[in-house]
């Protein structure tokens, strides 16, 4: 994560700083995302953030609770910012075809998700993957009813894409080949929704979901690059 790494130089600068418990959390999400839960592990967080553990016990009680705190910040910062963030776009089929171009470009350079998913069997991690997938799943439908779906069919709709993209992700890890790039990667994309979006038992076109007005076309290219 491109914090943690800033943290990260800042310490090899000798800089002291004062850390918060957000620091601790996106330190140990990218301990995460490298060796799963058993990253987690408090003197090497420290280490990496140039930090003592007196810094880790001022804002935690024990290991459990950074952990269940650098869920919360994922669950945050991963699903409800990224919401937040696209509501901005009027038309939901642009609006979509940004979640989808933002989201899977960031798990294929991030491991972290494919990493929680891994750890799916630890009672915490299951629990917060109860709640993204529900409200991801949630979101998603809701795109799909504002496009003019009816209620069942938006939801059917909006699992579809959400497994088309958890496979997206973990092929971008396992099998990275398999998947396109560049202009072809974003092709894929389209086709994928414009086969989800198209009416059901037709074979014809469905809703261009490509345009977008130019600023919000720029200010996207700069979010997927930060």
């Amino acid at each position: 994560m491109a914090m943690v790494r800033e943290r990260e130089r800042v310490a090899r600068g000798g800089a002291r700083q004062r850390l918060t418990v957000r620091d601790w959390a996106d330190a140990a999400l990218a301990a995460m995302g490298e060796g799963g839960l058993a990253a987690v592990a408090v003197e090497p967080l420290a280490a990496r953030l140039g930090t003592t553990k007196g810094s880790f016990y001022w804002h935690f009680a024990n290991r459990d609770a950074l952990i269940e705190a650098a869920l919360e910040r994922w669950e945050e910062s991963r699903t409800e910012a990224v919401i937040a963030e696209l509501a901005n776009e009027p038309d939901p089929g642009a609006r979509l075809r940004r979640l989808f171009q933002r989201a899977t470009r960031r798990a294929a350079e991030d491991p972290l998700e494919v990493s929680l998913l891994a750890s799916a069997s630890d009672p915490r991690v299951a629990a917060v993957l109860a709640r993204v997938t529900g409200r991801r799943i949630g979101h998603i439908a809701s795109l799909f009813a504002e496009l003019g779906f009816p209620e069942d069919e938006a939801r059917r709709r909006g699992l579809l894409a959400y497994t088309a993209y958890l496979g997206h992700t973990q092929l971008s890890h396992a099998v990275p080949g398999t998947l396109p790039a560049g202009d072809d990667r974003d092709r894929h994309l389209d086709a994928m929704l414009e086969t989800l979006l198209r009416p059901a038992g037709t074979t014809g076109t469905s809703p261009d979901v490509r345009e977008m007005s130019p600023d919000l076309q720029v200010s996207e290219s700069a979010a997927e690059r930060g």
